[in-house]
């Protein structure tokens, strides 16, 4: 068996992952690798909106802002950690030139001023973008430098198993440390490596959700951290909004170094929604047409006016369901979720009853500054934002000439897992999980804050890495390159990684044994989670869910009786079962976020964020909608809380253990020049 010894693997190649990277490399860890099952496979390359938000601290004009008032921000809407939000602001700016000096072209006036603009739930001007394709662009970026410092990349390769050792208990909670992670190359051989440390950035839970917006080459692997016991918060914390999907398998394309999927996917934010597009609806055949806003409107002001305000408001809002721009998605959802109707945006006329006098002020007064009172959706689109309408060129998509269908989908976690102010996990030493995997927003967050999150996880993990890298060097000690190769203290570790190699092959063997079709068993899944834990949530149906789910981890997992097993050394697992063992992680994943919304619900904690809690006594968000679609009103009270879960045990009976805990309030340090000083000498900043 092929063991690969490495100080610290960076698992994932987003940008998270390759700024994690370089900043190890850059701090002196020059024993350190990326894995990944390609540079073009994760969603930082393979995604973005209108113009894509990077949010930051501000950096232009008279507005004062501050680490502090940033950090306000992110704590407004609940559910965040103080301390997280004020090295996030913090750090923004650190993370934000970092970007800047690699190449990536974020706009500056004549004066060196990064101008802002006002994002999602943001309160100032602290959004900048280079267009599009900003986090395609970081990435390049990023790639480029990881080549020019050296740092070894293996791709190829699908990370199917984490290995850990215990330590000890804590307040009944188990504590293990990182020793190795088992991947599977492009052509069947099991790879383990051993490590120290395991800088964790395979993003959001993409393959999930049926109804998603996430690349299909990105399905996550939060699942593998979970399946040794990591601590999660606010998994129930996700984010929903309208966007594209369009199948692209015949139409011939213009990008490059990026995966070709079989369906384009993208988020219809900004100026998509500012131009006031047409929206139809049709059978599924694509016969009946019709504007079916119309049912649900009969002010033209009023629907004009909604549909604008989605371009600032773009991320489905419980606050804005019933009186607000979110009332729009309600309105998509019902249409293509409960009536199975197709939902398209056709920009190539004018809504019914459409005029410039009849759009509220704000939107007039935006389009009229764009220089943007044009006749047509397509032509006002054109003259604010013609990148977006090229995006969709380079996809074999013209909006000059089809309409474009949309629905509510998945685009965000704002939870994952639970991780301290150096981004390392709160149980599992020597894991650090950045990007979106790290459960460090709340309820609600800036647009763009993902983007910033996951640029300054990479940068803290990398220090507190480093510190330890390069300390141990310093006192003499060898590196864990060095002492692995005496085999003393590592042959437990290696026993235990023959054998947990020798349980994945027993696992899909089984699965072929018994006939298991992977296809089926994922889709069965993506459907659970978008009927159950998408934008409506009720405890009924998610009572069910939780139950199958837990029947469909058990019939994966089933081992047949086997007398023994019997390899040759040149073993290789095939593409079934790379894609079973994913369905494994995958649906530990799911029980895990199953879990975490069922008993949000049962808690009482009501509709916030991006989701509705139904209640047969709650408000009735309109008449034209059925009645059943009441919901219930935010608690407030848990605006200070955070839920956070683990597994205690992933056996036959699966045992979630869970726990409300009050957020940690924004640090009040010395912030006394003499005192900050002193304290980053002795390196006490680290303890």
């Amino acid at each position: 068996m092929k063991i690969r010894n490495i100080h610290t693997v960076v698992l994932g190649s987003g940008a998270s992952g390759l700024c994690a990277a370089v900043r190890l490399n850059a701090e002196g860890v020059d024993d350190v690798a990326i894995v990944t099952e390609g540079l073009d496979k994760g969603v930082s390359i393979n995604t973005g909106s209108d113009k894509q938000t990077y949010y930051k601290l501000g950096l232009c004009g008279a507005t004062p802002d501050s680490p502090r008032a940033l950090a306000e921000t992110y704590l407004s809407a609940g559910g965040t950690d103080g301390d997280l939000a004020l090295v996030e602001a913090s750090t923004s700016t650190r993370a934000f030139f970092h970007l800047v000096d690699l190449g990536v072209p974020f706009p500056c006036d004549a004066y060196g001023q990064y101008a802002g603009y006002k994002t999602d739930h943001d309160p100032a001007k602290r959004a900048t973008s280079c267009g599009p394709y900003t986090s395609r662009e970081m990435c390049r970026a990023l790639i480029q430098d990881v080549k020019r410092r050296k740092v070894d990349v293996y791709e190829g390769e699908t990370v199917v198993k984490l290995l850990t050792r215990d330590i000890d208990v804590r307040n009944g909670v188990p504590y293990k440390r990182i020793v190795g992670l088992i991947s599977i190359t492009s052509d069947g051989e099991p790879i383990v490596y051993h490590v120290k440390n395991v800088v964790f950035a395979v993003g959001g839970p993409g393959g999930l959700y049926k109804t998603s917006v996430y690349p299909e080459v990105h399905t996550g692997a939060i699942g593998l951290a979970l399946e040794v016991g990591a601590i999660t918060k606010g998994l129930s914390e996700s984010q929903f909004g309208l966007a594209s999907f369009t199948d692209v398998t015949s139409r011939s394309i213009r990008v490059k170094n990026v995966s070709r999927p079989k369906e384009f996917r993208w988020n219809v934010s900004g100026t998509f929604m500012q131009v006031v597009p047409k929206f139809v609806s049709t059978d599924c055949d694509g016969s009946n047409e019709r504007e079916f806003l119309w049912d649900y409107f009969d002010e033209p002001g009023d629907l004009f006016g909604r549909v604008f305000l989605k371009g600032y408001q773009w991320p489905f809002d419980a606050r804005k369901a019933i009186d607000g721009s979110s009332f729009i998605d309600l309105c998509v959802f019902y249409e293509t979720a409960i009536c199975k109707r197709r939902v398209f945006l056709d920009y190539r006329e004018n809504p019914a009853r459409f005029s410039f006098d009849a759009l509220p002020d704000e939107a007039r007064e935006y389009l009229t500054k764009s220089g943007a009172l044009l006749e047509s959706p397509f032509e006002r689109l054109y003259k604010m934002n013609p990148g977006s309408i090229e995006l969709y060129r380079d996809w074999g998509i013209d909006l000059a000439t089809e309409p474009l269908e949309i629905g509510v989908c998945a685009q965000h976690n704002n939870g994952g897992l639970d991780v301290d102010v150096w981004w390392r996990s709160t149980n599992i030493e020597g894991l650090y999980p950045i990007g979106e995997v790290a459960g460090t927003h709340g309820v609600a967050r800036p647009g763009g804050s993902a983007l910033n999150a996951g640029q300054v996880g990479a940068f803290r993990a990398a220090q507190r890495i480093a510190r330890e890298y390069v300390g141990g060097r310093r006192v003499g000690e060898r590196s864990l390159k060095e002492s692995v190769d005496s085999r003393a203290e590592s042959f437990k570790d290696i026993n235990a990684y023959v054998g947990a190699v020798a349980e994945l092959i027993a696992l899909t063997a089984s699965s072929t044994s018994r006939g298991v079709d992977w296809r089926a068993e994922r889709e069965e899944l993506r459907t659970r989670m978008s009927e159950c834990a998408g934008v409506f949530r009720s405890s009924v149906n998610l009572s069910r869910a939780v139950s199958e789910a837990r029947e469909q981890y058990r019939r994966l997992t089933r081992l047949e009786k086997r007398d023994g097993l019997i390899f040759d050394d040149d073993f290789r697992f095939d593409l079934d079962a790379i894609e079973t063992l994913r369905n494994v992680q995958l649906c530990v994943a799911q029980i895990a976020y199953l879990d975490s919304v069922y008993a949000v619900v049962l808690s009482k904690v009501g509709s916030r964020g991006s989701s509705l809690a139904t209640s047969s006594d709650g408000t009735v968000i309109s008449t034209k909608f059925p009645e059943d679609w009441r919901i219930q009103d935010e608690d407030a009270n848990f605006r200070d809380k955070a839920f956070c879960s683990y597994f205690s045990n992933l056996d036959d009976e699966i045992v979630t253990e869970s726990f409300w805990r009050s957020v940690r309030p924004i640090p009040e340090p010395d912030e006394w020049f003499e005192n900050v000083w002193r304290d980053y000498r002795d390196g006490k900043i680290f303890e």
